[in-house]
C-alpha cells in the first residue's frame, strides 16, 4: 500500500514538470510582446526595452525559466500587469468564491447523479430510465452559459426567489452567502450530473447481473441493501474516475459560470487577465488550476485501493 502510494506520489513530479514547462511557454508562444503592451501605444522603443529588462524578457529563455520555477516554488508569481497588485494576493482573494462554488456544486452533482443513476439501471429500459438518460443528453449539450441565463430570467427576473448576480463571503453572513451560490451552483450542476448519471448507470447495469448480485438476492436481501451493499461498491471505480475527469469539466465551467453571475473568483480573474493580456496572471491562474487538477486525480487513483483491495500498480 506504502509503496504504491509512493510510486504514485513520485509519478506526479514529471507531470508537474510538464505543467510548468507548458504555462512558462504561454507568454512565449502568445502573440505580441508583452513588454510593448505594457508600455503603451505612446511609449519609445527605449521605455520598452526598459519594461523588458525589469521582467526578464531580455535574458535566454532557459534562465528565465530557472528564475521563475524559483519563485513560483516560494509562491511568488510576480505583479499583474493589469491590477497593478502582487498576484499571488489576487489569487488569494479570488479563491474562496471559487472554492465554495465548486465544493457545493461537487457535493449536489454527487448527491443527485449517483442516485439518479442507480435508479435509471435499477428501472433500465422503463420510462424512468428513458426520462433520465434523455434529461442528461440534453443536459450535457447545452452550453453552461445558456443554463445560466435560462435560470436567471426563471428564478431570479421573474419569480424573484434569488439574487441575479454577486458573491456574499461566508463570514457576512450565511444566508446570504448560499442564496447567491444556488443559481451559479445548479448551473454547473446540470452538466456534472448528466455525465456522472450516464457513467453511474453503464457501471451498475455491468454490475446487476454478476454472480455475486445473483448471491445476495437469493439469500433475500432488499433490493435497496443489494444495490447499495453489492451493486454500487463494485460499481464505484468507473464513477470515481469519471468524477475526477469531469474536475476538468467543472474548472472549465466555473471561468463561464463566475463571468455569467459576476462571482469574483479565479474564473473571473481569468477571463479579466486574458482580456487585459495580463500574462502572468494568466499563466499563475492556469497554474493553480493544473495543479489542482493533477493533484485531485492522484487523490482518484489513491482511492481505487480503498475501493478496490485487488488494484495493485
Amino acid at each position: 500500500m506504502l509503496a504504491y502510494i509512493g510510486r504514485r506520489l513520485l509519478a506526479t513530479i514529471p507531470v508537474m514538470a510538464v505543467v510548468a514547462v507548458l504555462v512558462f511557454s504561454l507568454l512565449r508562444l502568445a502573440a505580441g510582446d508583452p513588454a510593448a503592451i505594457i508600455a503603451g501605444d505612446n511609449a519609445t522603443s527605449a521605455d520598452v526595452a526598459a519594461i523588458r529588462a525589469r521582467l526578464g524578457l531580455d535574458r535566454p529563455v532557459a534562465e528565465q525559466f530557472v528564475i521563475w520555477i524559483g519563485r513560483v516554488v516560494r509562491g511568488d508569481f510576480g505583479e499583474s500587469y493589469f491590477f497593478k497588485k502582487q498576484i499571488s494576493e489576487l489569487i488569494a482573494d479570488r479563491v474562496e468564491p471559487t472554492v465554495a462554488l465548486a465544493l457545493t456544486t461537487l457535493v449536489l452533482t454527487i448527491a443527485l447523479a449517483v442516485p439518479l443513476g442507480v435508479l435509471a439501471a435499477w428501472k433500465r429500459d422503463t420510462w424512468i430510465d428513458r426520462s433520465l438518460m434523455g434529461f442528461s443528453v440534453l443536459g450535457f449539450s447545452v452550453p453552461v452559459f445558456v443554463i445560466g441565463y435560462v435560470l436567471i430570467y426563471l428564478f431570479a427576473i421573474e419569480l424573484r426567489w434569488l439574487p441575479v448576480q454577486g458573491y456574499q463571503r461566508l463570514a457576512d453572513g450565511v444566508g446570504g452567502f448560499v442564496a447567491r451560490l444556488v443559481l451559479p451552483s445548479v448551473t454547473l450542476a446540470v452538466v456534472f450530473v448528466a455525465l456522472i448519471a450516464r457513467i453511474t448507470r453503464a457501471s451498475v447495469l455491468e454490475v446487476l447481473n454478476a454472480d455475486h448480485v445473483r448471491t445476495a438476492r437469493a439469500k433475500g436481501l432488499g433490493e435497496l441493501p443489494v444495490l447499495v451493499r453489492h451493486v454500487l461498491r463494485n460499481a464505484a471505480v468507473p464513477i470515481v474516475t469519471v468524477i475526477g475527469i469531469g474536475i476538468a469539466v467543472l474548472i472549465g465551467g466555473v471561468v463561464v459560470t463566475e463571468s455569467v453571475y459576476g462571482i469574483p473568483g479565479l474564473g473571473r480573474l481569468t477571463v479579466d487577465a486574458v482580456l487585459a493580456r495580463d500574462y502572468p496572471t494568466v499563466q499563475a491562474v492556469i497554474l493553480v488550476f493544473s495543479v489542482v487538477y493533477v493533484l485531485i486525480n492522484l487523490l482518484v487513483d489513491l482511492s481505487y485501493t480503498v475501493l478496490d483491495p485487488r488494484i495493485r500498480y
